[in-house]
Order: C-alpha cells, then structure tokens, then sequence
C-alpha cells in the first residue's frame, strides 16, 4: 500500500507533480498502448487521486466532467482518466487503493461514471465496473460519427440517476483532440 492518498483538483498540482505524472505514466503505459501528451491534456480539469511512497507518486487516477449521452438522455459524467500504477507496485493494491477513492468523488459529483480501457477489464469490474455492450459514437460539428473500434473497451459505472442505464444503448461523447474515447 502506499504511505498516503491525497485528493486534490488540477490547479492543485504542482509543475514538479506533473512532471512526476509523467514519468509514472510513460512507466505504467510502458509504450504496449502508449500514452501521448493529448492523453496527459485530457486527465487535467478535474480531481486526482495521488498516491505517494515518500515524494515518488507510485499511483494515479483523475475523474473529468465530460457530457456522455446514452441513448437520447446527456448525462453529467465522469470520465475517468490517466489511471496507472508504477509497475513495481501492481497488484500490490494501489490501483484498487486509488480507484476506489476516485470513485466516491465521481459518485458525489457525478450522474454516471464512464471509462475506456483497452487491458484492464477485469480489474474494473472487480470494482463494480460493467463492460458497455452498445454502439459508440463521437459528437462532431458535422453529426454523429461510429467509433466501433471504441466499443470494447467502455466500460460504465451506474449509480443513482443512471442505476437502470440500459448497457446496450448507444453512448456518445463529444469530440477532442487526440482519442476521442
């Protein structure tokens, strides 16, 4: 376990802690799916969960508020994001340590929670994740646009106003810069 968690905003993490971000993430991310500065761009903006081991931060999970609309309904959503553990200490319970303390966050804050991960299935829903089984789509100037290479990895998280979601709709999100997922 590490020796503290911390929650703090975007604005509170110092240029030091970033640059520590990171390290951890080039290290968690290992080049297998990568982790480009869009995908950093895109944990800033909301609430991060830090965990630290002295000054080295040996986990990480940030919550953003993003609009997802499911079927015809927009949802208040959370979307998590720049979730990585040091790779010496997975499994060690830090991931789990992390996330469940983001997830408090996103269930305070938030009507639904919502993620995409392209390994890591299982640990989420050990978490009480649920794989989404419906078609994806991105929100563009000019209309609705498939992202089916999307749909295996999303993954919800229902709770209070989104309780009965139903996992095979569809879902959107509104465009970005780098993945839009």
């Amino acid at each position: 376990m590490p020796d503290s968690l911390t929650i703090c905003s975007s604005d509170e993490i110092s240029a030091a802690d970033r640059e520590r971000l990171w390290e951890l993430w080039q290290a968690a991310f290992d080049g297998r799916q990568g982790f480009d500065r869009h995908d950093e761009e895109h944990t800033y903006g909301g609430v991060h969960v830090l965990a630290r081991s002295g000054d080295l931060i040996v986990g990480h999970a940030a919550v953003v508020p993003r609009e997802i609309v499911v079927g015809e309904r927009p949802f208040a959503a959370g979307y998590v994001e720049g979730v990585a553990v040091l790779p010496a200490r997975q499994r060690t319970g830090v991931g789990s340590a992390v996330m469940g303390l983001l997830m408090t966050e996103l269930r305070a804050h938030h009507e639904l929670g919502v993620l995409s991960t392209g390994r890591a299935r299982g640990f989420y829903q050990r978490l009480g994740w649920e794989r989404w089984r419906g078609p994806s789509y991105v929100l563009t100037a000019s209309g609705p646009l498939r992202t089916a290479e999307d749909d295996d990895g999303l993954m919800a998280l229902r709770f209070g106003p989104s309780a009965a979601v139903d996992l095979t709709a569809a879902i959107a999100c509104h465009e970005r810069p780098g993945d839009v997922w």
